[in-house]
């Protein structure tokens, strides 16, 4: 029986750029997430087309060679442009590319790029005085060669709208799943990333990386199992000198390895955390002032300030939107 979503007649259209260089990891993301036949979403699931930047065969990474179904001229009727990578930061981009691009966003098209896809966006002049983000490896000569492009390398995907970027390879993953979001709700979202087997949500603006993210044997035996009892408990008061007893460590020594563990301090974890749990909560039917106690915010307008200063929504915005 078909999950209840959004339907949109016929389907938005996904093209998926290809060009010679292709990065397949990116590519791949992309089309697993828009591209697979997914009956269980009834009508009006995305539309996929792979449209060539330039005449084929393609070469493709890893010794592939690709051919398209299309060529440019189906930006002019796609709602969604995914470009996959790119050749390299400061490799040209064609100008009837660049182009099309323009003329597709100018129309309402949303512009999504993948890693070094940014390059092209960048190129085409999509990102001029806006936020975006990319690999952290990259941060540094995109600002140099587009110093009007406000980009972020402490982030894992940017949506500005109508123009959208995500940092390195698996970010894609989480920029393609916000996108689903967006279009088809939370329940269609989760859906499509139980069977790539990867978290539902990661907020976009969640670090890249962290330092140390895999801790000690040690510490390990301590925090993993401290991180899975605070998770159950998040509706308590939770100081971080009950935190550093249960773990076995001094206040300085747990905020220290805490945050080597996690890029986090226990007190942005357990933001972060409560956040989330919202979130789950707010799809269903629960008050929203049983949300805020549930999740641990204590009150309506604790987690109202929360979700405007993290999530730029309200509760109640979010609920309308993404409630199943």
């Amino acid at each position: 029986m078909p999950i209840s979503i959004k339907i949109m007649p016929n389907g938005p259209l996904v093209a998926l750029l290809a060009y010679d260089g292709l990065c397949t990891f990116e590519f791949g993301v992309a089309q697993e997430v828009f591209g697979l036949s997914r009956p269980e979403m009834g009508e009006g699931w995305y539309r996929c087309v792979t449209c060539g930047v330039e005449p084929g065969p393609l070469r493709a990474a890893g010794g592939l060679t690709a051919t398209v179904d299309a060529g440019l001229e189906v930006l002019a009727d796609a709602a969604l442009i995914v470009v996959p990578g790119w050749r390299a930061i400061d490799a040209p981009v064609p100008r009837p590319l660049c182009d099309a691009l323009r003329q597709a966003n100018a129309r309402g098209a949303r512009v999504m790029s993948l890693c070094s896809g940014v390059a092209v966006l960048a190129a085409a002049g999509l990102l001029a005085g806006r936020r975006a983000t990319t690999h952290w490896r990259y941060v540094a000569a995109m600002a140099a060669l587009y110093p009007d492009i406000g980009l972020d390398a402490d982030v894992l995907y940017v949506d500005e709208g109508s123009v959208l970027t995500a940092a390195g390879s698996a970010a894609g993953i989480d920029l393609c799943l916000h996108v689903v979001r967006r279009d088809f709700g939370a329940e269609a979202a989760n859906s499509v990333a139980r069977r790539l087997v990867v978290p539902p949500h990661r907020e976009g603006g969640q670090a890249q990386f962290i330092e140390a993210p895999v801790p000690t044997a040690r510490e390990g035996a301590r925090l993993g199992p401290l991180l899975d009892w605070m998770r159950l408990h998040l509706a308590e008061e939770l100081p971080i000198r009950l935190l550093a007893g249960r773990a076995g460590m001094s206040l300085r020594s747990f905020q220290r390895r805490f945050e080597a563990a996690t890029g986090m301090s226990p007190g942005e974890w357990l933001l972060a955390e409560r956040l989330r749990a919202a979130r789950g909560l707010l799809e269903g039917p629960a008050r929203l002032e049983d949300v805020a106690v549930a999740s641990g915010f204590g009150s309506l307008a604790t987690m109202r300030h929360h979700f405007r200063q993290r999530l730029g929504t309200s509760p109640a915005a979010y609920r309308k939107r993404f409630a199943r």
